[in-house]
């Protein structure tokens, strides 16, 4: 039996101008979860997205729990390089992904991933 394991992915888009920064983490939440609002736990892969950075150009990153890792990667690379997101009221929201790779789960991120393989 394969257990579930944290891991984060880590992207770099550029956002264009008056695109929602929360559009990127909707696109991984609709391709992992098939909507934005559901009942926890997340169907596929209980995840966390955030944005860093200033400006149009932002760092992603996806906190994941899965026992399928290859798979949830994958989705969470198309999603973000739809380079598209249309939000709950119909606008649509777009960036350009300049890179996507997988990242390491930080020291500081333990408990959070603790929490994701719990739910």
């Amino acid at each position: 039996m394969v257990m579930r394991e944290a891991f984060a992915h880590d992207a770099v888009l550029e956002l264009t101008e008056g695109a929602d920064e929360r559009a990127p983490g909707g696109a991984v939440t609709m391709a992992l979860c098939g909507a934005l609002d559901h009942e926890p736990p997340c169907p596929v892969a209980p995840h966390h997205t955030s944005l860093s950075g200033r400006g149009l150009k932002r760092r992603v990153r996806v906190l994941f729990a899965t026992d399928d890792e290859p798979v949830i990667r994958r989705t969470i690379h198309a999603a973000l390089g739809t380079g598209e997101f249309v939000g709950p009221d119909g606008v649509v929201h777009r960036w350009v992904l300049r890179s996507s790779r997988p990242g390491t789960v930080s020291e500081a991120e333990r408990a959070h991933a603790a929490r994701l393989l719990e739910s």
